[in-house]
């Protein structure tokens, strides 16, 4: 009696199962470049998001990384679960943060969760009282004199990019978020009593009239002279 090798014996293989073990290698690196590519992915959008100061549509994520709109869509909830502190982009659990990715007016940006509005408001109105700077001034008084105004708005006049000082303003609590304009979803500010406090004054009516501090740079306040 013989014993057949079992290292020799074929009986068993198949075409389909040959097949099947010469793909299973391409497959799993295919899979490692996927995963690869969906955690850049999520971290280019994860920059973005953080110095957006208005909702960004799936339409403009897409085009800033030049992406397509299913995959930015499955990025933004992987970001979502992923903040939230239900799984990361390998599928493990991860630590709630402190802030969130929230869907408003039609588009994705990143908030301070509610449980910590309170602490943060405390930090900005009294733990970190830096004087504004001179560009922060002047878009607050654009701000104050053109109100309900937009951000894009506010960089005309001003002939500047005004996205950080907009967040140090609502940071401050100098301005708010008065409403999302329902056609170009563009959020428009306005100031808060606590502009009034600091200012010393009972309503935007005491405000000075600008003509006599313009120097002919009047453009956008003409109706303010």
């Amino acid at each position: 009696m013989t014993i057949e090798n079992p290292t020799t014996d074929t009986r068993s293989r198949t075409p389909q199962t040959d097949a099947a073990a010469s793909a299973s290698p391409a497959a799993s690196e295919k899979d490692q470049d996927q995963n690869a590519a969906d955690h850049s992915l999520d971290r280019q959008l994860e920059a973005v998001l953080m110095v957006a100061d208005e909702p960004q549509g799936l339409v403009h994520l897409a085009t800033a990384v030049g992406r397509p709109i299913a995959a930015v869509a499955a990025s933004v909830a992987r970001l979502v679960a992923d903040f939230d502190g239900l799984r990361s982009t390998d599928g493990t659990q991860t630590v709630r943060r402190g802030f969130e990715l929230r869907e408003v007016a039609g588009g994705w940006r990143i908030y301070v969760r509610a449980t910590h509005d309170e602490l943060v408001t405390d930090f900005v109105l009294t733990q970190n009282p830096s004087r504004l700077s001179q560009a922060a001034l002047e878009t607050l008084a654009v701000i104050a004199y053109k109100q309900p105004i937009s951000r894009g708005q506010v960089a005309s006049i001003r002939a500047v990019n005004v996205d950080s000082v907009v967040r140090t303003l609502l940071g401050r609590g100098l301005i708010t978020e008065a409403f999302t304009d329902s056609e170009t979803g563009a959020i428009n500010y306005a100031t808060t009593d606590l502009l009034l406090t600091q200012l010393g004054i009972n309503s935007l009516d005491e405000l000075p009239h600008l003509s006599p501090l313009l120097d002919g740079g009047t453009d956008g306040f003409e109706d303010l002279l």
